[in-house]
């Protein structure tokens, strides 16, 4: 269910609020197709695509210190209450997941890059392209729950977030099968498990972003909080 603010009788603060999710949805674009192109250069072997990632790692870092400045000049100049100050504190913490999630991409780059230097597996790293696949659908999931404000997505947020932690255990047996039965390949092994690492912590980092949206709809923390939790404490606010 989607949820709309009061306007307030500032024209001028309403704008300030609606830059300021502008600033972080379109910082969540360059986050998702940062993700997209690091996984991309992984399966293609692409190290202009995975260089390109790496750049815009700049761009992201820079763009969480343009959110963090107008956020506190907000909070200083405006000190908003109730929903208001939920929305500048969430966005404050959105975009530093946002910024992390750049860091792993870029991690992620990185290893393409020394993965294109070495023989490619017979799967061509087809593991890993499902896993990077979800942790992207979850990424854009959360962009979309928080620019509608859908409390909601949380609860899938963190049903797909337990798939990606079974998949990333499930993947790290398979890599140390893969290094006791192949040695000659440990280099590349050993960045595949870096990438998947890096994997498991952007659904973790998109998960959090679904947490947030019902810290700034309903005004509860429910981080940590199970499915059941989360299902229970919207459904009573429904009632």
């Amino acid at each position: 269910m989607e949820q709309q603010f009061d306007q307030h009788i500032s024209r001028q603060f309403n704008q300030e609020l609606e830059m300021l999710r502008q600033d972080v949805m379109a910082m969540g674009g360059v986050a998702e197709e940062m993700v997209r192109d690091a996984m991309a250069s992984v399966i293609d072997g692409d190290t202009a695509k995975a260089q390109r990632v790496i750049d815009l790692d700049d761009e992201v870092n820079e763009m969480e210190k343009e959110i963090d400045e107008q956020s506190t000049m907000i909070l200083a100049r405006r000190h908003p209450t109730a929903s208001d100050l939920r929305l500048v504190l969430a966005i404050i913490k959105t975009v530093n997941d946002l910024e992390r999630i750049g860091d792993e991409a870029e991690k992620i780059a990185r290893m393409a890059v020394r993965l294109a230097d070495v023989d490619r597996p017979r799967g061509n790293y087809h593991e890993l392209e499902s896993m990077g696949e979800t942790v992207r659908r979850m990424l854009h999931e959360a962009l979309d729950g928080f620019a509608r404000l859908v409390p909601e997505t949380a609860v899938n947020l963190v049903q797909e977030d337990e798939k990606v932690d079974v998949e990333y255990e499930n993947l790290l047996r398979q890599y140390y099968t893969y290094l006791i039965e192949e040695p000659r390949n440990t280099r590349r092994v050993l960045d595949c498990i870096w990438i998947a690492r890096a994997l498991e912590r952007i659904g973790d980092h998109s998960k959090n972003i679904g947490e947030y949206i019902i810290y700034l709809v309903e005004g509860k923390d429910l981080r940590h909080a199970s499915v059941e939790e989360m299902e229970r404490s919207l459904s009573d606010r429904q009632e």
